[in-house]
């Protein structure tokens, strides 16, 4: 099994990098993406894990990119280092974050709501505070039965305390995964809110700014759908991948470590096939066969880089 999106407590996740690959491993995964939203900080962690656990790790990141329907979300697969231009864009997307995060506090004690920054803070030692954080707090403090109630009544998009988050750039993204060593996937694409009979042209464009991946087979996609990407996909010249944009247990029932689309495992191709034969920089797995990878691709993690 592999699994080419998912999240860690570096960023939204309730797992730590370690405790995310070692539940891949129980799971029976050989390769994983840990792609945390606008930051790299949990790479490290879980590229050590990985080399113990003997699991192939993808280290990547998802950006929040601005768009004027719905959202975008680019993923960067396969980072060596955190190129200087990169670290900027995370730099600005974590200072959106944090000043989205006050105004949403702020309106919400207005209306009388039991919540406060450093509240978050203590319960979330985390760099990436988000939505799902004040999701969290508000199950905490009795205000809603589930995260998912809360997004529902309160956080989510037209929802009282929602407040948009404008993004980076995407060509100055697509430019900074790829300083990076990395390739820019767009993320759950039926997330840009773009009906089926005008969605190829959007795709040949971004096609042509540089995006070079697609995940047709998206937790949130119907199995039909992730189908329709993929022929979609090939026909503009996209790779495709596929991940289970999994945050934790319990979080989101349609999102198990593991399995995309339809709730189907994701299928070994999409690493073997797709992913792997378009990450030069990378040392290769040795002795490959379908299934398992016998040593990590990745085997250093540099945070920082000075080029």
């Amino acid at each position: 099994m592999i699994d080419l999106h998912t999240h860690s407590r570096a960023s939204d996740g309730t797992l730590s990098p370690r405790e995310l690959v070692a539940m891949a491993r129980e799971r029976g995964i050989s390769v994983l993406a840990l792609t945390d939203h606008d930051t790299t900080d949990g790479l490290e962690e879980a590229a050590k894990a990985a080399l113990e656990h003997n699991i192939t790790l993808v280290p990547g990141i998802e950006l929040n990119i601005t768009w004027p329907t719905g959202e975008f979300h680019l993923l960067g697969l396969g980072l060596t280092h955190t190129h200087p231009h990169l670290q900027t864009i995370i730099t600005d997307l974590r200072d959106q974050r944090k000043n989205r995060n006050r105004d949403i506090i702020e309106k919400m004690q207005q209306d009388g709501f039991n919540i406060s920054q450093e509240a978050l803070l203590e319960s979330f030692p985390t760099s990436t505070l988000g939505r799902p954080h004040i999701a969290s707090h508000l199950v905490k403090v009795g205000a809603c039965k589930n995260i998912q109630q809360a997004f529902d009544r309160y956080l989510g998009k037209g929802r009282p305390y929602y407040i948009h988050r404008a993004g980076a750039d995407l060509s100055s993204s697509v430019a900074a995964i790829k300083a990076s060593g990395g390739i820019p996937v767009l993320a759950h694409p039926l997330s840009l809110y773009i009906s089926w009979g005008k969605i190829e042209p959007v795709l040949q464009e971004l096609r042509e700014m540089g995006v070079e991946g697609l995940e047709a087979y998206h937790s949130g996609a119907r199995r039909p759908e992730g189908i329709r990407f993929d022929q979609i996909g090939r026909r503009l010249g996209y790779f495709i991948t596929g991940g289970s944009d999994f945050h934790g247990e319990g979080l989101r029932k349609d999102r198990k470590l593991g399995y995309g689309s339809g709730g189907e495992k994701l299928e070994h191709r999409l690493w073997t096939e797709e992913l792997l034969p378009r990450l030069p920089q990378i040392e290769k797995v040795k002795d490959y066969s379908a299934g398992d990878a016998t040593e990590p691709v990745f085997k250093i993690w540099k945070s920082i880089t000075t080029d």
